[in-house]
């Protein structure tokens, strides 16, 4: 992959409207008038079309980011394989969690709203929207731009920024570590953005649904 693909002056104006955004999304999260799920939802569309403009304004283009349009459609391939191969993994894992007598599902979590109406809303932002938004940011953007002091630096502080970024609960934040290495990993390796974005959703997607099924039994 190429480095140096992120400038300076790119980082520097995409941070600053990215915290503008934030903190606009928490002012609006406040004032309780939209539902919570549509605010985060239009704020990172918002943010995603932002950086977009950026990186074409006064950046190198969508390739910068990893959104070259003849390397997109091979990077959802590549996408597809890896989530193919990291969903049989980790299928042997919960087979071997359970053989020895622990809850597969402990291991993996996500706290979704009680109503109906509220969980499609939650899968469609937490699940669709929301990874395409932080792989932009996160991968396209950081990883983009601290590439140029190698690979190792670059998958470590991106993923660093990843997990400080979420919620962080009691415990060590197995799931945004893992999640932001791999996602590195398969960006550096694919050199198209495409094929983190497609692992992102699709994992997202299986945790959400698995966290279905307690709440489709009880």
């Amino acid at each position: 992959m190429e480095s140096n693909k992120i400038e300076i002056k790119q980082i520097v104006i995409i941070v600053m409207v990215i915290v503008f955004t934030e903190t606009a999304t928490r002012y609006m999260l406040l004032m309780e008038q939209y539902h919570p799920m549509i605010i985060m939802g239009v704020a990172r569309v918002t943010g995603v079309l932002l950086i977009l403009l950026i990186v074409l304004v006064w950046g190198r283009g969508l390739p910068s980011v990893g959104l070259s349009p003849p390397e997109i459609i091979p990077g959802l391939k590549k996408g597809l394989i890896w989530s193919a191969v990291l969903g049989a993994v980790t299928l042997l894992v919960f087979v071997v969690l359970f053989v020895t007598g622990a809850d597969p599902l402990a291991c993996i979590h996500a706290d979704l709203p009680p109503e109906r109406k509220d969980i499609i809303l939650f899968f469609i932002v937490g699940a669709l929207v929301a990874p395409l938004a932080e792989e932009v940011f996160f991968r396209g953007v950081l990883y983009g731009f601290f590439r140029r002091w190698g690979v190792p630096a670059a998958v470590v502080i991106s993923t660093l920024l990843f997990v400080i970024a979420h919620p962080i609960g009691s415990g060590i934040p197995w799931p945004q570590i893992v999640g932001g290495m791999l996602f590195a990993v398969a960006y550096e390796t694919a050199g198209s953005l495409a094929t983190p974005i497609v692992i992102h959703v699709l994992g997202n997607l299986a945790i959400f649904t698995m966290s279905l099924i307690p709440l489709m039994v009880s």
